[in-house]
């Protein structure tokens, strides 16, 4: 499989999940990876496993950022992949609130700084670092959560909004330039990936749980990270050079509207 040959790509969060996903396909597609994740000997385990390059980054410092700038100043491919809920854990007693009347401005920055500033800051450095070859493809993960309210968690759909609509001005920005650098943002739903397993759980009644997860999805199912995957492949490849702003839903159906039920 060739469609990302000669090409290099930076993911974001590779670590585990959809992140690991992604790196895993852009390498069977011929890609030289550069795998980033604040987790080091995590990733460092996963680039080994793949044989993609690692470098530690927190996503949220402009000083990580300047240093991946200056160690690699061209780029093919930026996937930001990087984010948290909020609910990551763990937690001396329950977890924070959320919601818009008792949530701290401490932990609505938090969330807001790795997804909506560590977007930002790829987004920055990825326009540089592929304004040369005038050519490149920003891919950036944001959720279902950033195109419907979640009231339990305002922080993470609030900052999922906010990497859709900064993917459309980043996507006009470049055409305005004259530049051929692509910006398009996937929003996941469901998708089986460690975060889960907590709520899963490994006991007997797992396969209820999991059906009760995803009993409102006209797929009955969770997404699997490498369908995510593939559609990452996708943009970054030169498949789709007139697609540019574009968001792309994978939710088994959970946006097409509520009659949209198996058998109905």
């Amino acid at each position: 499989m060739s469609r990302l040959r000669n090409k290099t790509a930076l993911i974001t969060g590779g670590a585990r999940g959809i992140g690991a996903a992604i790196a895993r396909a852009f390498r069977d597609e011929g890609a030289a990876v550069l795998l980033i994740d604040i987790d080091g000997d995590e990733g460092q385990a996963t680039a080994d496993q793949i044989g993609a390059r690692f470098a530690r980054l927190d996503v949220s410092s402009e000083a990580d950022w300047d240093a991946v700038a200056e160690q690699y100043p061209a780029l093919d491919v930026l996937v930001n992949n990087a984010g948290i809920t909020g609910f990551e854990g763990p937690f001396d007693g329950p977890p924070p609130a959320h919601d818009p009347e008792n949530a701290s401005l401490a932990d609505w920055r938090a969330v807001h700084a790795v997804n909506s500033d560590g977007t930002f800051l790829g987004c920055r450095y990825a326009i540089r670092a592929m304004r040369a070859k005038g050519a490149g493809s920003i891919i950036n993960i944001s959720s279902r959560s950033g195109l419907v309210g979640i009231p339990m968690a305002a922080a993470y759909a609030a900052s999922k909004a906010a990497i859709r609509n900064h993917t459309k001005s980043v996507a006009l920005y470049c055409a305005g330039q004259g530049l051929a650098i692509r910006c398009n943002s996937i929003h996941p739903a469901a998708i089986m990936t460690p975060m889960w397993e907590p709520m899963l759980g490994d006991g007997p009644d797992r396969t209820e749980r999991e059906a009760a997860m995803v009993a409102d999805t006209p797929l009955r199912r969770f997404g699997e990270a490498e369908e995510v995957a593939a559609l990452a492949v996708l943009l970054a490849s030169d498949e789709v050079t007139y697609m540019t702003g574009a968001e792309l839903t994978i939710d088994g159906g959970i946006l097409a509207g509520s009659a949209a039920t198996p058998g109905g």
